[in-house]
């Protein structure tokens, strides 16, 4: 009897098969705590490496990670072993989540740089295009004084008042020619006191 104790004692145990996530995945769609317990065990490890490689940040990993598993407690139900593994299934869970995650982020930061954008982009200042309008019609003004008495008319005329050059001819009674050539020698005299490019 003693020898065959010591004989059953030498055989070595047969280790328990690692469980199998499909079984796993049904026990847990009808509740089973201890179930999910073991599934976490099984999957956690996959699933925070997949999410890590996406979402990149250990802190998020792990909140999406959480959430895969949460997921999975509440949709385990819907696992179909005919469409594929159990495995495919929680790592296309866990896939879609991490991507989700990370167009969330980038979304969040485009509207952050669009509000930033806004709040640094500088407002229409009133005050200074008063003031900048103002020194451009004193500059304007300056350089009107320079002309002679006859060009300054000729140029107030047309460009001021609005009249044609025909209408300044025949308001002058001076010829039309000599009319065109007094706003010519006025304008040029008036973009160089200006200082405008040509």
């Amino acid at each position: 009897m003693a020898e065959r104790v010591r004989r059953i004692a030498e055989v070595p145990a047969v280790a328990p098969s690692p469980p199998d996530a499909a079984d796993l995945l049904q026990q847990v769609a009808r509740g089973d705590e201890h179930a999910f317990e073991g599934l976490y065990d099984l999957v956690s490890g996959p699933v925070y490496g997949l999410v890590r490689r996406i979402v990149r940040d250990p802190a998020q990993s792990e909140e999406v990670t959480q959430e895969v598993m949460l997921e999975l407690w509440r949709t385990a139900a819907r696992y179909a072993p005919e469409r594929g593994s159990a495995m495919t299934w929680v790592m296309t869970l866990a896939h879609r989540r991490a991507v989700d995650r990370v167009r969330s982020a980038q979304a969040a930061t485009d509207r952050e740089d669009r509000a930033h954008r806004r709040e640094t982009t500088r407002e229409f200042d009133e005050v200074a295009e008063v003031v900048s309008t103002r020194l451009e019609h004193e500059q304007v003004r300056r350089c009107l004084s320079t002309l002679t008495d006859l060009q300054r008319e000729s140029v107030e005329l047309a460009y001021y008042r609005g009249l044609t050059y025909r209408e300044v001819s025949e308001l002058l009674g001076t010829p039309l020619g000599t009319i065109k050539t007094r706003l010519r020698d006025g304008l040029i005299r008036m973009r160089d006191c200006l200082g405008v490019a040509r």
